[in-house]
């Protein structure tokens, strides 16, 4: 009886091990797979080009990273991402990358990306960052300067807040996805299309419904 229990726990063990083997975007198989965006095939992820057809371009991408982006708008930050969806060389490679920037009080909005961590550096000015991990509900936080780096663990609720009053900062992420998605938590509760029902998010926030009513009003802008 003992021997079988010790096979089981080790037959367990054994799955949850090939589990979180599976858990990122799989490793490659071959030199590269450059994504092909016109392909009809829909597979987890992306089909692979020709590698006959491929080309240096294909490992390029002129995003122009250096470049200041616009963040006049609600919660005054600006994400541009760089990953397959805009860059089909990342395919199957399991990095993507993005620029922040952030207005003076700016706010990259509390959010999660389900497939990555990230692992943030500040180029420009000074942030307030954190993230918040599942029950018990604890907030790592911290202020972060100019070459300083903090690190998001994957699916963590998390945010950043430049802290200057009068001048913009700048960061920049690594993600290991090429494909890390993004929920920005108050724009998926109260701007999901269809809408979350009044009954569910009454009941969930505690709160009467024409406070519901007010929050779904709301122009939920993105900065992605």
């Amino acid at each position: 009886m003992a021997s079988s229990s010790s096979l089981y726990l080790l037959v367990a063990l054994l799955a949850l091990a090939s589990w979180q083997a599976i858990a990122f975007d799989p490793s490659p198989l071959q030199d590269f797979c450059v994504a092909d965006m016109k392909s009809p095939v829909r597979v987890n992820g992306f089909p692979c080009k020709n590698p006959m057809e491929v080309n240096p371009d294909d490992f390029f991408n002129a995003a122009k990273f250096d470049m200041p982006r616009n963040t006049m708008n609600k919660v005054g930050s600006n994400v541009t991402n760089l990953n397959v969806l805009n860059f089909p060389g990342l395919n199957t490679l399991g990095i993507s990358l993005a620029r922040i920037d952030y207005a003076p009080l700016g706010v990259n909005p509390p959010h999660i990306h389900p497939r990555a961590t990230e692992l943030l550096t500040v180029l420009e000015g000074t942030l307030y960052v954190g993230f918040v991990t599942s029950n018990p509900n604890r907030l790592f936080s911290k202020v972060v300067h100019k070459g300083d780096t903090f690190v998001f663990p994957k699916a963590m609720i998390h945010f950043q807040m430049n802290l200057d009053h009068n001048k913009p900062a700048v960061a920049q992420s690594s993600l290991n996805s090429q494909n890390p998605g993004v929920i920005t938590i108050a724009s998926a509760v109260f701007g999901s299309k269809p809408p979350i029902s009044d009954d569910v998010l009454t009941k969930a926030f505690q709160v009467e419904k024409k406070v519901i009513d007010w929050l779904k009003s709301q122009f939920w802008e993105s900065n992605y």
